[in-house]
């Protein structure tokens, strides 16, 4: 009943657009958003100013969301704010909704959404949430010119059978490349898996058989 109420519920685009180390982590050691290991960084000049101003919602889970409790300025002038969690943080403001279930959190995006998209601000986890939930529609990152060699990666956290098909790239001022990838609903994305397995069997087998020449030919 739930799944009928999601999947006949006004559309409303969600969209990630998260950082990533050129080595695929996307945070520091210390558990720090990746991108504040760039000296440089700034929300401005990483264009996540710009992206908000076509956006309606935030969406994040509570770690997530907890800082900005602190923070000097509110980092959602004029956006509505979604978080996913248990309870609800001492100090959040009124207008931001909180809610433990993700589906019924979904429902209460969609029903304030006025035709923008909506920001998926949250880690891997709960990335890994709403693509669950068929509600993830684009997958961006922005890969940096650096290697960190420890931290947090996308995946497994984010299931590896989510499959993607790539709609635009760019390369920022100061030299991270912006990837947008659509994401496929899970059954065919399942299928486009299941094709790249067989694919990837057929070339190991190939490569046994008949040496990497085969392989190359």
């Amino acid at each position: 009943m739930r799944g009928q109420l999601l999947e006949g519920a006004n559309k409303v685009q969600i969209r990630t657009r998260m950082c990533m180390s050129a080595d695929g982590y996307v945070t520091t050691p210390d558990g720090w958003p990746v991108q504040l290991a760039d000296p440089t960084f700034s929300p401005e000049s990483y264009g996540f100013v710009e992206f908000q101003q076509t956006c309606d919602a935030v969406l994040m889970g509570r770690t997530t969301f907890e800082p900005a409790l602190g923070a000097e300025r509110w980092p959602w002038p004029n956006l509505d704010v979604f978080v996913l969690g248990s309870h609800r943080p001492t100090g959040t403001p009124d207008h931001v909704v909180v809610d433990s279930d993700s589906a019924r959190l979904l429902e209460s995006i969609r029903a304030a959404n006025k035709g923008g998209d909506v920001h998926l601000v949250g880690g891997p986890r709960t990335i890994e949430t709403f693509r669950a939930l068929g509600a993830l529609d684009k997958l961006g990152l922005i890969v940096l010119p650096l290697l960190i060699g420890d931290g947090m990666r996308l995946t497994p956290t984010l299931s590896p059978d989510t499959a993607l098909t790539l709609e635009s790239e760019r390369v920022l001022p100061g030299g991270q490349v912006e990837l947008v990838y659509a994401v496929m609903p899970d059954d065919r994305g399942a299928s486009a898996q299941s094709c790249r397995r067989t694919d990837t069997n057929h070339k190991l087998t190939t490569l046994v058989r008949g040496g990497p020449r085969t392989l190359l030919a």
